[in-house]
């Protein structure tokens, strides 16, 4: 029994070949390779990792076509949580969700478009990063809708003009 004993703590101490194999590094020389490169090409079929997209400049001129691909993308991304009018009241708040803040807010109102941007790129609070889901692009036209919707709200019918009124069903 002493015997067992002996030989399987001599047995344990030798390290496994795991423990103590050789590692290449990247532009080492291999040779066990036909070229002598540790640099393999990639497997056919591969797909390269996706880098973050290239930061895109605002738009110089806020067009009715940027304007409706923002409503479009605000309606998919931004309305489940924060409503289809920003007031914060999206379906997701009425399943018990934290609240987020209304678009048309006073510190909202004020804030520099960019935050609108940085904010879907980044994430803020409880809201997590767009940036996979939403183009740079998009993420533009999201901040410029999000914009109108504030101009929208913060706006006073008396003070249109009366052809845009008529057009709204006003008559004074």
């Amino acid at each position: 029994m002493a015997c067992a004993v002996v030989l399987c703590a001599v047995g344990a101490c030798k390290k496994q070949d795991m423990y103590t194999q050789r590692v290449i590094r990247q532009w080492d020389s291999d040779p066990a390779s036909a070229d002598g490169s540790s640099v393999r090409p990639p497997v056919a079929g591969t797909l390269a990792l996706q880098l973050p997209d290239a930061p895109v400049s605002p738009p110089r001129v806020i067009t009715a076509a940027l304007l409706a691909r923002g409503q479009a993308r605000f309606d998919i991304y931004c309305a489940p949580c924060h409503g289809a009018s920003g007031n914060g009241l999206g379906m997701i708040v009425q399943r018990g969700f934290p609240q987020p803040p209304d678009l048309a807010g006073e510190n909202l109102r004020h804030a520099p478009v960019q935050v609108f941007y940085d904010t879907i790129t980044n994430g803020h609070g409880a809201m997590y990063s767009y940036a996979a889901r939403v183009a740079p692009a998009d993420r533009w036209a999201i901040a410029a809708y999000i914009r109108a919707l504030q101009m929208s709200q913060a706006s006073v019918l008396a003070s249109l003009p009366a052809t845009d009124r008529a057009a709204l069903g006003d008559t004074p």
